[in-house]
Order: C-alpha cells, then structure tokens, then sequence
C-alpha cells in the first residue's frame, strides 16, 4: 500500500500546485488519477515516481518512509513509471530492454508470456529495435510489458493514451485490465472515459487538491454527469478515444 500525506509541492516560479493532498493506493487493482488540466495529476505522479520531490508532506510504502529516495531507489522498492511519451532506443533490442528490466535472462517462454500480455507476439518483436520504426501503440505495449518483467508493486502511467490511435487504445485497455488480475497497483493519469471505466478506483484533483475519491462505482457516474456542462470543474475530461 502507498500512501501520500499532506503532500504540497511548488512550482520553480513560486505556484502552489499539489496543496495537502491525501491518498491511499492499494496494493493491487486499478486507480485512475483524472480531472482539469492543469491541476496537479502529472506533477503528482512524478513526486510518486521519485521525479520531484514534495515541498512538504510525506510518502510511504508499505509502511515505511521513501519521502527522500531518489527515482533509481524507489524503482528497487517496486515503483515504476512510464512516461506520457516512451522512451525509444537506437541498438536497443525489445528483448534487450525486457531482459534489462528483468534484470535476467529471459527464455522464449518467458517473453512470450510477457508479450502476449500486451497483445504481441514474441516471434515478431523479440529482435525488433526499440526505435522509431515502432508506432505509438506498439512502444506503449512493449513499455508496459516491461513494467510486468519488472515485478513492479506500483506502475504509474501518465496519459498513456497519448499520440496512439483509436485501435492501439483498444488494445492498451485491455491489456490495463488483464493486467488487474497481476499482484500489483495500477496508477492511470488520464483524461479518458474508457480508462476511468475500467478503474477500481478514481480520485479527481482540482486546483491541486483531492476534489473526490472512492470507488469508480461512486465516483464516475458524477464525473460524466459534471463533464456534460463547461462551466463545471470537471469539464474537459475526454470522451472515447
């Protein structure tokens, strides 16, 4: 279980952008972090990832205090991060990188199973590189598969639907949900319908603080309701992809 207590953190120009925010993530299922632009969800997740720092408050993790360690240590506590956009490697093999993230070597078995989780298969990407001959919606699954051989407690997503089209998205959803059945937390930052209906969780951050949280069952049926005026707070929280 993580948990974030009274966590503030200012922005370089002296901007309040998280204000004493409080949240517990458990340790296995689905929380989608959702709400305006602007209002924290991004800088949050770093401060999770060990990106940034909290002017103030602290984190924990299964009890214990990771408020000072770095993103390196934090990710040997079993935090994981991946990016709005993944990060490509020229030389850089995808079984290279899923064995990097595994920290062994990794059989066809094994990265069969892993692959297949995300909706690859093993004997088409294994010697590909991890380059810009990819598409968006296939670098985002091989990151995610290498969050899986990573054996992380907390994976954090930021925006994953980011720069993908309509088809990829499908697939990334349903590899967000198998992936409920794994023995970890998933942390989703999005904006999207579909991923906020998949979530076990929700929590909706406006002007740097937790507007709501609860149970996706609670909280979505006023989140859609909210998204239909523009005046509301909520407003802008995207549709299908």
């Amino acid at each position: 279980m993580l948990e974030l207590r009274n966590l503030s953190w200012n922005a370089p120009d002296g901007r309040d952008v998280l204000e004493s925010v409080n949240l517990v993530i458990p340790d296995k299922g689905l929380m989608a972090i959702t709400g305006p632009n602007g209002g924290g969800k991004t800088t949050l997740a770093k401060i999770i990832a060990g990106i940034e720092k909290p002017s103030q408050g602290r984190i924990f993790l299964d009890g214990e205090d990771i408020t000072d360690l770095d993103v390196t240590e934090r990710a040997r506590k079993g935090i994981s991060y991946a990016f709005q956009q993944p990060v490509r490697f020229k030389g850089i093999s995808v079984k290279d990188l899923l064995e990097i993230a595994s920290g062994d070597t990794l059989d066809e078995e094994h990265l069969c199973l892993l692959l297949s989780k995300v909706g690859l298969c093993a004997r088409d990407y294994e010697d590909r590189e991890v380059n810009a001959s990819l598409s968006g919606g296939e670098i985002k699954r091989i990151e995610i598969a290498s969050v899986l051989a990573r054996h992380s407690k907390i994976a954090i997503f930021d925006e994953p639907e980011a720069g993908i089209d309509l088809w990829s998205f499908a697939g990334l959803i349903d590899a967000f949900e198998d992936m409920k059945g794994e023995n970890m937390a998933q942390v989703i930052i999005s904006h999207q319908e579909r991923i906020l209906r998949v979530a076990d969780r929700i929590a909706v951050i406006e002007k740097g603080r937790i507007r709501e949280e609860g149970s996706a069952v609670d909280i979505l049926p006023s989140l859609l309701s909210d998204a239909k005026c523009p005046r509301c707070p909520a407003h802008g929280m995207g549709g299908e992809a």
